[in-house]
């Protein structure tokens, strides 16, 4: 198994896609990138501690590979706003791929480039360093499973799946 380390917005989105992706044993949602250790949500949320919400992803990559993760990533959120995703705003909702090694960072550099031709404004995507992660509090786990109907839920994280699932339908996970 491989890691990837990325935030994209609010982590219950990003979780949500990637716990439906074939190869994807995890989806973890926490906090990376700040000042503290074991941030809070609400102390993350001040924008005090400079960690983002981000998605620990634990894959087979004999079933997915890391280009195709990142690929999915660069569909799901907006890469060219600063510190925010829809109403979402602040730095802890900024767009970043933390690394593990140089062969990611080249990976994800080569991806950034590529992506950009479909872009207009330029990719704001972080690309640094993974920091030690720090695993959100335990009701932010599946919380789109877990509350679907919830208002967010059906109008903001619904849509990004129909949307993952509409492009990568062959990476859809079945069952």
């Amino acid at each position: 198994m491989e890691k990837a380390l990325l935030g994209g917005g609010c982590f219950w989105c990003i979780e949500a896609v990637y716990n439906r992706v074939v190869g994807v044993q995890s989806a973890i949602s926490g906090y990376a990138g700040g000042a503290r250790k074991n941030p809070s949500y609400e102390q993350v949320c001040s924008g005090a501690t400079g960690h983002a919400e981000v998605v620990e992803i634990t894959y087979d990559p004999s079933m997915i590979t890391y280009e195709e993760i990142l690929e999915i990533f660069w569909v799901i959120h907006d890469p060219t706003t600063l510190n925010a995703q829809g109403a979402d705003r602040g730095t802890q909702y900024r767009s970043v791929i933390y690394y593990y090694d140089e062969v990611q960072k080249a990976k994800a550099l080569s991806s950034i480039a590529e992506v950009q031709k479909q872009w207009n404004d330029p990719i704001v995507t972080e690309l640094s360093p993974a920091p030690e992660f720090y695993p959100a509090e335990l009701y932010h786990q599946n919380y789109y499973s877990e509350h679907p109907t919830q208002g967010y839920c059906h109008v903001v994280i619904g849509p990004k799946i129909e949307k993952f699932v509409r492009k990568f339908g062959d990476k859809v996970k079945r069952g």
